[in-house]
């Protein structure tokens, strides 16, 4: 994942991308499980602040160390 994330909140399809994951589904499963980056609905579509995701990633950084 680049080290600048994008000045807009993140959809589904972007953290596939960034994260090289094999569908949207996956991002929906760690939604449902509560084990992802925190995301918020605008009517029916999902979006992710960028701080959000990053505080998640370093998260997981700092739980894999």
């Amino acid at each position: 994942m680049a080290s600048e994330l994008p000045n807009r909140f993140l959809t589904p399809e972007d953290l596939v991308e960034m994260f090289e994951l094999p569908s949207v589904e996956t991002v929906y499963q760690w939604r449902r499980k509560r084990t992802g980056p925190r995301g918020f609905r605008v009517g029916r579509h999902l979006r992710f602040d960028p701080t959000d995701v990053r505080a998640w990633v370093d998260l997981q950084i700092g739980e894999a160390a």
